[in-house]
């Protein structure tokens, strides 16, 4: 299980995006991966590289040895970002005593299990030094500064039959009894910056990227250790697998990871997967229209984004043909009305790899009464025109503050992807 307690580690690690960014950035120089900048010349030649953007995307790749135009390009796509209670710009709140902070809820966050958790702060400040040098650091309290306390039930004696949440009202977290009123919010992040980065100066406070999470670690959980427990595992789960398939490929076929930010509000920013970044650099790679287009025609795509595992306490939440079952596979996601990328081709092949790797495989088609979510894939299949397939591990309390994913999963997605970055088959191209 050495492999999920690498992935529980991560995890911990990174309660941003930036910090999720700044851990695998750290893995891939560890692996000799060489940085890469967008506004720098690019002179490429077969070997390992990375590009970040605004600290939150990155796309690393391996420009192999052999010939683009007979390989094409194995690529996987992920994402960093996660519905978070994210803290407004100007979030202090005084009434009776208490200091709160506005949030925002970022994404499609699950509110109720936020109350009544110790509730630490991460993200990234930006903000002007001595030297009126404009200046941004990531930072992470990592001990618990705040919780949302419920209402207890003697003052809402219907809260556990009809309890509606005000996401302006209801939960704003809790920092402390403000009695003096001398703690302000900038002052706590002047003196967190002073603790995690030393002697840096700070004139003023800028901005901020700042969410709330969860302190309780991530773990391996019941009878038989069957579980995992997170936040954060959509998606940092397909971020973290799709990271150490990518370090342990060759480096004759040519392979590439991208973990897009903000595709839980739409993927529409230059971080997103609507955005130009992957296109360009897939440019840069192969500066040659007509050998890139047909090196794309030879390529796939795997966006790797968790499922919807049966619950068993729910199971007429699922069309009785398409239910997945936590520890039995990764699953292919299909939808057609194209709100999933896969085909019949594209999960043909990744069916035929799990078959060859002993990895069971799973279907999930939603509810055709219900509406069915969106990932990377089409989106990125949009702006690439890359073949693309759909996956995921099946999870149960997608976008709640502490997901439940299967302790084998994980290991069935590092074979499936593994096995997918050092296929030197033919991805499929001239199957019609």
């Amino acid at each position: 299980m050495q492999l999920n307690q690498e992935l529980l580690n991560f995890i911990e690690t990174s309660p941003s995006p930036f910090h999720a960014v700044s851990s695998m950035t750290q893995r891939l120089e560890e692996s000799g991966y060489v940085q890469i900048h967008e506004d720098s010349s690019w002179d490429l030649k077969p070997g390992k590289y990375y590009v970040t953007r605004n600290g939150s995307l990155i796309v690393a790749f391996v420009l192999g040895t052999d010939d683009l135009l007979d390989t094409g390009i194995r690529m996987v796509g992920a994402h960093t970002d996660s519905p978070c209670l994210r803290v407004k710009p100007n979030p202090e709140q005084r009434r009776d005593q208490y200091l709160n902070l506005g949030v925002e809820v970022y994404g499609g966050v699950l509110l109720n299990p936020w109350f009544d958790r110790d509730l630490s702060l991460a993200g990234r400040v930006t903000f002007e030094n001595d030297q009126q040098q404009i200046i941004s650091r990531l930072i992470n309290f990592k001990r618990p500064i705040g919780t949302v306390p419920s209402l207890a039930i003697h003052l809402d004696r219907e809260a556990n039959k009809d309890r509606t949440i005000n996401p302006q009202k209801d939960i704003p977290p809790l920092l402390l009894i403000d009695q003096e009123s001398s703690q302000s919010f900038e002052g706590m992040l002047k003196d967190q910056l002073k603790l995690e980065h030393g002697k840096v100066s700070v004139k003023q406070i800028l901005g901020h990227e700042l969410s709330f999470y969860d302190t309780q670690p991530p773990a391996l959980i019941g009878l038989n250790q069957d579980f995992i427990a997170s936040a954060r595992l959509d998606n940092l789960l397909s971020c973290f697998i799709g990271l150490s398939a990518l370090l342990s490929a060759g480096t004759s076929l040519s392979t590439l990871l991208v973990c897009n930010d903000h595709e839980e509000v739409g993927s529409t920013s230059a971080e997103g997967a609507q955005g130009p970044l992957l296109k360009s650099i897939l440019e840069r790679i192969i500066p040659d229209n007509e050998i890139r287009y047909r090196t794309l025609s030879k390529s796939m795509l795997i966006s790797a984004d968790n499922a919807h595992g049966i619950h068993p306490n729910f199971p007429d939440k699922h069309d009785s043909n398409h239910g997945p079952l936590l520890n039995q596979g990764p699953v292919i996601k299909i939808n057609a009305n194209q709100r999933y990328a896969t085909n019949s081709e594209t999960a043909a092949y990744f069916r035929s790899i799990c078959e060859k790797q002993n990895v069971p495989c799973q279907a999930f088609v939603v509810r055709t009464d219900m509406a069915c979510g969106n990932t990377i894939g089409p989106l990125t299949a949009k702006e690439i025109g890359v073949r693309t397939l759909d996956i995921g591990v099946p999870t149960f309390g997608m976008h709640s503050i502490r997901e439940l994913a299967g302790s084998k999963d994980s290991i069935h997605l590092m074979k499936a992807l593994s096995a997918f970055y050092n296929d030197a088959g033919d991805l499929g191209a001239n199957s019609c």
